[in-house]
């Protein structure tokens, strides 16, 4: 049985072509959690002629151990479609290496896409604040995934720049505040900021339904007063009816 758990294999997702990053991040830590990692980092040690004194045997055992599984790992984690495509080689780095430049026009693709995302969001009011600055912030995720940083800075003017007029007073407020905020701060401020507009909202909608049904009242009892006063009929007049 090999050193390393199924368990622990499975948990390395299949690289299925829209996964490289995460699939090659989860790659790594398992190799390295086991100690795997060693035909990675250095160079297989130089053959020796003749008689191999304990250490350099050792030094080679060891890398060709690390060789041989880190291999097999890697191997059993790629999809078949992708393994048909890939040359063969005898060295776990090279492999790597080669699957990295079948990958890596693919990532600078999903990159450019991911960069033009935040600039052509806007938040329309569908779904919450909260929602809008989640999604923004697993972009920026992405961006850092695929070795794009995104500083905290730049993602709070592109949450900021997505929102609609209803919060320019906000925006204001930020603009003229000293202090930089967060994503975490913005999230608590917009979602505050959310709560209050609202609030607006709906005692604006309680007002105009007030001043409706007053009007509908002043209405009701115009309209009653007029009617009771065409039934009063006048006692003068119906004496000169009788003549």
């Amino acid at each position: 049985m090999t050193p390393f758990s199924v368990p622990i294999g499975e948990s390395v997702p299949i690289l299925n072509g829209s996964n490289y990053s995460e699939w090659k991040e989860q790659i790594m830590f398992i190799l390295g959690y086991m100690d795997l990692d060693l035909a990675l980092r250095a160079e297989q040690p130089p053959k020796v002629v003749g008689p191999m004194t304990p250490q350099q045997e050792s030094a080679q055992e060891k890398w060709e151990r690390s060789n041989r599984l880190s291999l097999m790992l890697i191997k059993s984690r790629v999809s078949k479609s992708i393994r048909g495509s890939i040359p063969k080689c005898d060295k776990a780095k090279d492999y790597l290496k080669a699957i990295e430049e079948q990958f890596v026009s693919s990532d600078k693709a999903l990159a450019s896409t991911l960069m033009n995302k935040p600039s052509s969001m806007k938040y329309s009011g569908n779904g919450s604040i909260r929602e809008h600055i989640m999604e923004m912030r697993d972009i920026a995720a992405q961006l850092t995934a695929l070795e794009v940083t995104i500083s905290d800075s730049f993602l709070v003017h592109f949450i900021l720049n997505s929102l609609p007029s209803e919060y320019g007073p906000f925006q204001i407020s930020y603009n003229t505040h000293k202090d930089k905020w967060s994503i975490n701060e913005l999230l608590t401020m917009c979602v505050q900021e959310e709560g209050r507009l609202i609030q607006d909202k709906q005692n604006a909608v309680n007002f105009i339904s007030q001043k409706r049904q007053i009007k509908r009242a002043k209405n009701g009892k115009g309209k009653n007063d007029s009617k009771r006063k065409n039934k009063e009929v006048p006692s003068g007049s119906q004496g000169q009816s009788s003549n």
